[in-house]
């Protein structure tokens, strides 16, 4: 491919730092390893190395838009601060073909203490353009940013919604023949990243490449033309956004114990991908279903799936404990799939007397979204009349995994009479977390899967 045709050329890119334990061990780096070369004796290394980018290789095509996918430190925003030449690779080498317009993070590049019309100037400024063309764009940036009057206010005094607005309405505004952008529009409303969106869109069809970091799945497969996807500072795989976010979500959802095997599997397809590409033999392809395959990811127990959140309200005579989620067979699970039928128990352990007791559950998502649940009993009147002191109950509530792929979280509460009123004797929030596990050729959109279905005909042609 001709050199004319490449907007970005990464070879062998690696990143390393220095990890020191503790302030002295750093200045003994500083001082000593000079001093044992001084009297001809080996050096000493006073530091541990990690190494958050390694040995990346890729290429993008002008015109092309990159979609860069990968769980928390895998490396992605190193790899974008690199591109756009703030920070200093360890070895290998960038080739950038155009002028460059990045959005890195809230606020990246800005003067906290200078207005926002000056933090245009300065920023633009830094981009390439010259005062006369700042000038002549500068109501375009003002009014996609849509701050108000508060363009002329020190940008110490903006809300992180008002800084990210600024500072994509710049990069944006420049005419980039490259646009790098990292997961930086996360913090606007709802109708400000779509019009973000856009405007992206509408830098692509002008035939500008984009480099996009994202941990939206559905973003990158509607963006992009090709995807790759990061994982500890390596380069697992480069293909079609479809197959590189079903890569990334059984990465992102695989127990512990389960995610180098899958790292292998994909680094397995990345290679056979690359070979068939390059060569007529389509027997290649024969071999990749297996690995697929194998990728698939089964119910499982993951030991290291449970919640950081959990609240314990007051207990009034009664304890739960031993909540649990479970197969039919009762296995006990964490790791599970849709259309499945489960089992969530509890024991409540009575310490007092009670009366008018009944028991619940409830479904909510990471940002407290109440899904739905069940009682034991639809009112007081059909509860358990009364419980002596030292009994156990054992409670289990069956349900239907309607769930699309994601991370859920369970409650489980005992309600009885106290004073006359009915309250909780005991409840607790986030008490256990489970996963859905992705799979292939879903259909089903949102949160819950309600099992619609589409029916297209050609009623005329």
């Amino acid at each position: 491919m001709s050199s004319d045709d490449i907007a970005i050329r990464i070879k062998n890119l690696s990143k390393c730092y220095q990890i020191y334990e503790t302030p002295r061990e750093r200045l003994k780096q500083f001082i000593l390893p000079s001093l044992k070369r001084w009297v001809r004796q080996l050096p000493k290394q006073y530091f541990h190395e990690f190494w958050a980018l390694k040995d990346v290789s890729f290429e993008v095509k002008k015109g092309e838009t990159i979609g860069i996918i990968g769980r928390n430190g895998s490396g992605k925003s190193t790899l974008l601060q690199m591109i756009c030449g703030t920070l200093t690779p360890t070895s290998g080498s960038i080739q950038t073909n155009g002028r460059i317009a990045a959005l890195l993070e809230l606020g990246a590049g800005f003067n906290f203490e200078f207005t926002g019309r000056e933090n245009v100037y300065m920023n633009a400024a830094v981009l390439g353009l010259t005062k006369e063309e700042i000038d002549a764009r500068f109501d375009d940036i003002a009014a996609f940013a849509d701050i108000g009057q508060f363009i002329e206010q020190p940008v110490k005094t903006y809300s992180s919604g008002m800084v990210v607005r600024l500072a994509f309405s710049v990069a944006i505004n420049v005419d980039p023949e490259i646009l790098v952008v990292d997961e930086a529009l996360s913090v606007g409303d709802e109708l400000f990243q779509r019009k973000c969106f856009s405007r992206i869109e509408a830098i692509k069809s002008s035939g500008a490449t984009i480099l996009f970091v994202s941990h939206s799945g559905s973003t990158i497969v509607e963006l992009c033309d090709r995807a790759i996807l990061m994982d500890m500072g390596e380069k697992l795989a480069v293909g079609s956004p479809k197959q590189i976010v079903g890569r990334y979500q059984k990465l992102l959802y695989a127990p512990d114990g389960k995610c180098e095997a899958i790292r292998e599997q994909i680094r397995q397809m990345d290679e056979r991908n690359v070979v068939s590409t390059n060569s007529a033999d389509d027997s290649l392809h024969e071999d990749v279903a297996p690995i697929e395959q194998a990728l698939e990811l089964k119910e499982s127990f993951d030991p290291n799936l449970k919640p950081s959140s959990t609240i314990e309200y007051e207990s009034h005579g009664a304890y739960i404990e031993t909540a649990a989620l479970l197969t039919l067979s009762d296995e006990q699970v964490n790791n599970v799939c849709r259309g499945k039928t489960y089992r969530y128990t509890y024991a409540v352990r009575f310490t007092s007397n009670a009366c008018n007791v009944r028991f619940g559950m409830l479904i909510k998502t990471t940002s407290g979204v109440e899904l739905g649940g069940g009682v034991s009993s639809s009112s007081s009147r059909d509860a358990i009349a009364c419980v002596d002191a030292g009994s156990i109950y054992q409670v289990e509530f069956n349900f239907r995994c309607a769930l699309n792929p994601g991370v859920y979280f369970l409650n489980a509460g005992v309600l009885g009479d106290v004073d006359g009123s009915e309250t909780y004797l005991h409840r607790l929030v986030d008490v256990a977390m489970f996963r859905v596990l992705p799979e292939t050729g879903v259909l089903s959109t949102g949160i819950i899967d309600l099992s619609c279905y589409p029916e297209i005909e050609l009623q005329k042609s």
